[in-house]
């Protein structure tokens, strides 16, 4: 059987619940199975209370295992936009043509890495707090204030709700790509 996994990278603790159960089901249910890698091993705790076992440690994870990675957001994924293991995980993805995901503050590691040159993008922003747009720009990208914006191999969405919008690009991208 042809490879049908997908690596989901959360913060261990107060990573956004919505943001990976809603993908995770829709991605589930269109036949992938659901890794989960993060800067420890065991019970990560999203920032609602929802709990999801940890499959390996960043540095663990082959990308080559993999048909795409996607990157949750959450308060606790703003402690890892500087995070040089996720940038090397983003990075050696791109550079193996995978799907590469990252909703709500999660497209600021894409930036980080330096993945999002040129390319169009989303992230979450507020009414109160728009330095994310900045950052993203900073980072190269053309921001796009949409709920998921598709750019080649690269997806993200702006936050909790776009996860089920998100998690149905994840799939129709992964299909579109069975079908090549």
């Amino acid at each position: 059987m042809d490879n049908k996994k997908i690596l989901f990278v959360i913060a261990f603790k107060d990573f956004r619940d919505e943001e990976f159960f809603e993908p995770k089901e829709i991605l589930e249910k269109a036949g992938f199975q659901i890794e989960v890698a993060s800067t420890e091993k065991g019970t990560a705790v999203g920032v609602n209370g929802g709990e999801a076992e940890v499959n390996f440690s960043v540095e663990e994870v082959n990308v080559d295992d993999y048909k795409a990675i996607v990157f949750v957001g959450g308060p606790g994924a703003n402690r890892n936009i500087e995070n040089q293991r996720f940038h090397h995980l983003a990075r050696e993805a791109m550079n193996k043509n995978k799907i590469v995901g990252a909703i709500c503050i999660a497209p600021l590691i894409l930036a980080r890495a330096g993945i999002l040159e040129n390319r169009k993008a989303t992230v979450w922003t507020s009414a109160l707090d728009r330095r994310p747009i900045q950052q993203l720009k900073d980072g190269g990208a053309s921001y796009e204030n949409k709920p998921v914006v598709i750019d080649g191999n690269i997806i993200t969405a702006n936050g909790p709700q776009s996860a089920k919008e998100f998690g149905k690009a994840l799939v129709k991208e992964l299909k579109k790509r069975e079908e090549e």
